[in-house]
């Protein structure tokens, strides 16, 4: 994993289990395969895809950093992938295809290593992004998620709610981060502080 420019130590490379796809077309995959992983698994898990037309996997998430999205209770269920050049024809992040154990709407990024912290503290902090919510974890704010690029839902609001009594939330200052905000504070969630 490349550490880039985020100041990331080991440790919390270690904690949150990050990885790093090389550039090369199918480099995962291929690794994947000699491993006895089958083309079907990969497909259906979305870590390789097949561009049309062609017969050969490629991986989803070449050349990104690799964030793996774990369940409350630890199991991994999909794969966000953030790609570090600042290539502007490419999309900055790639998530894991919906699928029977991945389901984006109720992924609350970080909530398997922030849950005890929020319970304790009652309050959550919730932030835009993967590296956002290590970041925090980095320097000891340990009651933070994210949503992860998509609108605050249902389920993930009511998952907070079982958790804490006040959402604090951290967006970025640019218009995106402004229109998350009033996006995430409609009527449906003012029972909250």
């Amino acid at each position: 994993f490349p550490r880039h420019d985020r100041g990331l130590s080991e440790e919390i490379i270690r904690q949150f289990q990050l990885g790093y796809n090389p550039e090369q077309r199918d480099s995962f995959t291929q690794q994947a395969l000699e491993h006895q992983y089958s083309p079907e698994h990969l497909l259906q898990t979305g870590l390789s895809i097949q561009p049309e037309g062609s017969p050969r996997l490629m991986d989803r998430f070449r050349g990104r950093v690799i964030f793996p999205i774990h369940q409350p209770n630890g199991k991994i269920s999909g794969f966000g992938g953030r790609i570090l050049s600042s290539v502007s024809n490419i999309a900055k992040y790639v998530n894991s295809p919906e699928s029977e154990i991945y389901h984006k709407s109720e992924v609350l990024y970080g909530l398997y290593f922030a849950r005890e912290e929020i319970r304790q503290q009652s309050q959550v902090i919730l932030v835009e992004g993967y590296l956002d919510v290590i970041s925090l974890h980095q320097r000891g704010i340990k009651n933070v998620v994210s949503v992860s690029g998509t609108a605050l839902s249902e389920y993930q609001v009511k998952t907070l709610a079982r958790l804490a009594k006040k959402v604090v939330l951290l967006n970025d200052a640019d218009k995106a981060g402004i229109n998350a905000s009033f996006n995430n504070t409609t009527e449906r969630y003012r029972d909250w502080e």
